[in-house]
C-alpha cells in the first residue's frame, strides 16, 4: 500500500509538471531583427508580476519582468485586458536562439511556458531567378511552391529580406489587384504568378516571392527584374534641308525580312502617328541588303522636324527598332547680296511654328542686308580717301610725276607704280635736276598764295641738296 508520504511526493510531480508543461510556444526571428514573444495567463494573475528568463529561471537567469518596461535589449507590455503580457528581443544574434520560460509570479510554485526561439539569417537566396524587360513594356515573374502550401497565403514584395516581406507585400493572394500589379495562381501546377504592367526603370531590383507558413519561417523564392530603358538601344540623328528630300535609314533583324515595316511620328512609341499611310511625301524604299529599309521623304517641309520610330516588329521590341531625330534647315539667298545665306534649323525642340519662324528669319535676314551695304558702302569711301592722301604723300616724296599729280589730282597713283619699272626709275634720275628746277618755279609760283604754303613747304623740304645750293647763290 502507499503510504501517504508516497502520495504527497507523486502529487506534487504532478502538479510540477502541470505548471512547467503547460504548452510549448514556438517563435521565429531573424538575425539583426526584432521578435516578440507573447505569453498568456489565467483569470485571476492580472496584477501579479510576469517575467521571462532561461536556463533554471533563478534570480541571475531573469532577464526581464513586467515591473521594469525596458531592460537592456528587452521591453515588455502586459496586456490585462487579453490576459497576455509580450516581450520584445531587440538586434537578434544567434546565440539569441535557444529556450526561453515566460513566468508567472505566486504563492508557491511560480507558472511557467517554454518558450523555444529559431533565428533565420534576414538574406534570401541562394538561387536566383533572373528576368528582363524594357520600359512601358510588362513582365511576368513566376513563383512555385511546394505541394503542401496550396492552401497557404502567397505574396510577393521588393528587396531580398525576408523578415519585412509579408508587412511590406505590394500583393498578396487574397488582395489579388493592387494599381500595376496582379497575382494569378495555378494551384494544379502549384505556382502563382505575378504581372506588373506599364514598367518604369525604377522597378528594376529583387522580388521576393513568400508563402506564409502557420509555425516556422516564411518559404521565399528570389526573382531579380531589370528594367532597361527602351528609348535608347538604337538613336540616330539627321537633318534635311527645307524642299529638298531626305532618307531615313532603319535597320532590322534579317529574320524579320517578311515582316511589316513601319515608320511613326511622335515624341513617344507608344501614341506615334503612321507615317506611311498619311502622305504621298514618304516613300517606303527596298535595302540594298537584308538588313535595312529606306523611307524617302521628297519635298521636306518644316512640320516633318521631329521624333520618328521605324522598325519590323509590331510587338515593339527594343532589339528591333531605331528612333531618329530628324531637324530640318532653311537656307534662303537674299536678292541684295547673293554670296549672303540665311540658314536656321528647326529640330525636335523647336519645331512648334517651324514655318513662321523660317519665314521670320528669312525676311530678317534681308532686311539685315538692307541695312549693312550702306554702312560698308561709306567705309569703302572713307577708306578710299585715306589711300588716296596717302598715295598723293608717297608721289611728293619721290618729286616724281609732280606736274601730274598737280593737274590731275583725281587720279592717284601709289609709289609702287612710280617704280614699277627700271626704265622709270633712269628716268627719274636723269631729269634729277630739272625737278630741282621744277622745286624752284613751284615755290615761286605759289609765294603768293597763302593757301598752298603747307604743300610748297613740304616740297622745298624734299628737294635735293644741289638745289638748295645753287638756290642760295
Amino acid at each position: 500500500m502507499w503510504s501517504v508520504q508516497d502520495l504527497l511526493f507523486i502529487l506534487c510531480i504532478v502538479l510540477s509538471y502541470v505548471t512547467r508543461a503547460a504548452g510549448v510556444i514556438h517563435v521565429f526571428g531573424y538575425v539583426g531583427r526584432d521578435v516578440k514573444v507573447s505569453c498568456s495567463y489565467g483569470q485571476g494573475y492580472e496584477s501579479h508580476e510576469k517575467y521571462l528568463c532561461k536556463n533554471d529561471c533563478g534570480s541571475s537567469d531573469v532577464l526581464i519582468t513586467t515591473s521594469q518596461t525596458n531592460k537592456n535589449k528587452y521591453s515588455t507590455y502586459d496586456d490585462k485586458q487579453k490576459r497576455s503580457f509580450t516581450v520584445t528581443i531587440s538586434d537578434l544574434q544567434s546565440v539569441d536562439a535557444g529556450k526561453y520560460w515566460c513566468g508567472v509570479t505566486r504563492t508557491g510554485k511560480d507558472i511557467y511556458t517554454e518558450v523555444k526561439l529559431e533565428l533565420g539569417q534576414d538574406t534570401c537566396c541562394d538561387k536566383v531567378d533572373k528576368r528582363e524587360s524594357y520600359e512601358e513594356d510588362s513582365v511576368s515573374i513566376i513563383c512555385p511552391y511546394e505541394l503542401e502550401y496550396q492552401n497557404n497565403l502567397k505574396f510577393i514584395c521588393r528587396g531580398n529580406q525576408p523578415s519585412t516581406c509579408l508587412q511590406q507585400a505590394v500583393i498578396t493572394s487574397d488582395r489579388k489587384q493592387n494599381g500595376r500589379f496582379t497575382l494569378t495562381e495555378d494551384k494544379e501546377s502549384r505556382r502563382f504568378t505575378v504581372n506588373i504592367n506599364k514598367l518604369t526603370q525604377e522597378d528594376s531590383g529583387w522580388y521576393l516571392c513568400g508563402v506564409h507558413r502557420n509555425t516556422g519561417l516564411d518559404v521565399f523564392s528570389a526573382v531579380e527584374l531589370e528594367v532597361k530603358v527602351w528609348c535608347c538601344v538604337k538613336t540616330l540623328a539627321m537633318s534635311g534641308t527645307v524642299t529638298r528630300p531626305v532618307t531615313l535609314q532603319c535597320p532590322y533583324p534579317p529574320h524579320h525580312q517578311n515582316n511589316r515595316k513601319f515608320l511613326c511620328k511622335g515624341d513617344h512609341r507608344n501614341n506615334c502617328t503612321d507615317v506611311l499611310t498619311s502622305g504621298s511625301r514618304f516613300k517606303l524604299q527596298g535595302g540594298v541588303s537584308l538588313s535595312s529599309f529606306s523611307v524617302m521623304i521628297t519635298n521636306l517641309e518644316a512640320g516633318d522636324a521631329g521624333m520618328y520610330w521605324c522598325g519590323s516588329d509590331s510587338q515593339w521590341r527594343a532589339g528591333n527598332y531605331t528612333r531618329i531625330h530628324l531637324s530640318v534647315v532653311f537656307l534662303g539667298i537674299t536678292t541684295l547680296n547673293p554670296t549672303f545665306a540665311v540658314e536656321t534649323t528647326v529640330s525636335p525642340t523647336n519645331k512648334t511654328n517651324s514655318t513662321n519662324s523660317a519665314s521670320k528669319v528669312l525676311e530678317g535676314g534681308a532686311l539685315y542686308v538692307v541695312a549693312i551695304v550702306p554702312a560698308v558702302l561709306l567705309i569703302l569711301i572713307v577708306a578710299l580717301i585715306i589711300v588716296y592722301k596717302q598715295k598723293c604723300h608717297k608721289v611728293q616724296e619721290t618729286g616724281v610725276g609732280i606736274t601730274r599729280h598737280c593737274e590731275a589730282a583725281g587720279e592717284p597713283k601709289g609709289s609702287e607704280e612710280i617704280y614699277a619699272n627700271e626704265e622709270t626709275v633712269g628716268f627719274s634720275k636723269q631729269t634729277t635736276s630739272k625737278l630741282q628746277d621744277a622745286c624752284n618755279v613751284y615755290g615761286n609760283a605759289y609765294d603768293d598764295q597763302p593757301d598752298y604754303e603747307n604743300f610748297i613747304a613740304t616740297e622745298e623740304i624734299y628737294c635735293n641738296e644741289n638745289f638748295h645750293v645753287s638756290n642760295r647763290k
